[in-house]
C-alpha cells in the first residue's frame, strides 16, 4: 500500500463534501449492475448509485450503512483526483456538530474506522483496496473558520454553519469555541427548499426540482417561469430573516460582532443578506468544501505534533 493519506470528508445531511468534490448524500441500491458505471459503487456484492436523489433524514448517521458507503465513494473520488494509487492507507478527517460532539464521537469513529481493516470495492469500474487506519474528528464549522486567518484576529465571532437539515451555531472567543453558546437549529436548506416548493405548487401548480430552485437561489442564469422566480426570491428573503431572528433568539447578537455564514446555504445568503439587515459585519464563506479542508488542515497538525 501507499503511504497514509489524509482525506477530509464532511458528512452532510444533504451533501457529502471533500476538498475537491460535493455530491448529494443519496444512495440507491441495485442487485444487478446498472446501465452505466457513472457514480456506481460496487461493494459486498451489490451496486449503489451514489448521489442519486435525497435520502431519508438520518439524525444518527451510524444507524445504517449509507454514510459508510458514501464515505468509500468520497475517498475513491479524492484518490482519483489526486492521481493516487487505488491501494491506500487513509487517515480520515471528519467532523460532528459541537452540540453532539462528545455524545457521538466514539460511535462515529468506530463506524468509520471498522477496526482499520482493508476494504475492497469498485467505484466507477476502478478497483480500490483501502484501509482507514485512523479517524480524527473535529467540530464542524469551527474547522472551516480556521481556514480564514483574518477572522481569527477578532475577539468574538459568530459562526453559523448552514447545512441541509440543521444550522449549527457557536461563538468563538479568542479563537476558542464557547460551548455554552452552541445551538443546532432545524432551519437548514432542506426546510427552505421544501417551503419554496410548496408555495410554488400552491400558487402556480408547478412542481419544481430542488436543483432548479437552488440554481435560482445561487443567482445562476436559468430559464424559469418568472412568477416562480419571484416566489423563490420572496421566500428566500423570508427564510433569511427567520434565520437571523432565530440566531438572535439563541443569544448571539449579530449586531455586536461579525457573523460568519458557511455551508451549503451560504451561497444563498450572499444574495439575500447584507449589513442593512442589522448585522455588524456579515462574512459569507460560500465554498461548500471548507469544513473538509479544515478537517484536513487540523489532521495535518495532529500528525506533525505526533512526529515531534
Amino acid at each position: 500500500m501507499s503511504e497514509s493519506m489524509i482525506i477530509g470528508v464532511d458528512h452532510g445531511y444533504a451533501a457529502m463534501k471533500t476538498s475537491h468534490f460535493s455530491f448529494p448524500s443519496g444512495l440507491v441500491a441495485y442487485e444487478h449492475e446498472p446501465y452505466t458505471l457513472k457514480d456506481v459503487l460496487e461493494y459486498g456484492g451489490k451496486f449503489y448509485v451514489v448521489g442519486s436523489g435525497r435520502q431519508a433524514l438520518q439524525k444518527n448517521k451510524t444507524q445504517t450503512e449509507d454514510y459508510y458507503l458514501l464515505t468509500l465513494a468520497a475517498i475513491a473520488k479524492e484518490l482519483s483526483f489526486r492521481h493516487a494509487e487505488p491501494a491506500a492507507e487513509i487517515h480520515l478527517a471528519a467532523g460532528l456538530p459541537l452540540t453532539s460532539f462528545g455524545r457521538e464521537k466514539n460511535a462515529f469513529r468506530d463506524y468509520l474506522l471498522r477496526d482499520g481493516k482493508t476494504v475492497n470495492f469498485r467505484y466507477e469500474g476502478q478497483e480500490y483496496s483501502i484501509a482507514i487506519r485512523k479517524v480524527s474528528l473535529f467540530p464542524q464549522g469551527y474547522a472551516a473558520v480556521l481556514t480564514q486567518s483574518i477572522l481569527l484576529d477578532e475577539p468574538s465571532v459568530i459562526v453559523a454553519d448552514i447545512g441541509g437539515w440543521t444550522v449549527d451555531l457557536m461563538r468563538l472567543d479568542n479563537r476558542i469555541p464557547n460551548a455554552s453558546t452552541c445551538r443546532s437549529l432545524e432551519l437548514g436548506m432542506i426546510r427552505c427548499l421544501d417551503e419554496i416548493g410548496e408555495q410554488i405548487r400552491r400558487t402556480l401548480g408547478l412542481s419544481m426540482t430542488a436543483a432548479q430552485m437552488e440554481s435560482v437561489l445561487r443567482g445562476d442564469a436559468v430559464h424559469i417561469n418568472e412568477d416562480a422566480r419571484k416566489i423563490i426570491d420572496r421566500q428566500a428573503d423570508a427564510y433569511v430573516h427567520r434565520l437571523l431572528s432565530a440566531i438572535t433568539e439563541s443569544g448571539l447578537d449579530t449586531r455586536a460582532m461579525p457573523a460568519v455564514f458557511l455551508g451549503g446555504g451560504a451561497a444563498m445568503l450572499k444574495r439575500n443578506v447584507s449589513a442593512a439587515d442589522g448585522l455588524c459585519r456579515p462574512v459569507i464563506l460560500d465554498d461548500v468544501s471548507l469544513n473538509a479542508k479544515g478537517y484536513e488542515r487540523l489532521a495535518e497538525r495532529l500528525t506533525k505534533n505526533d512526529e515531534q
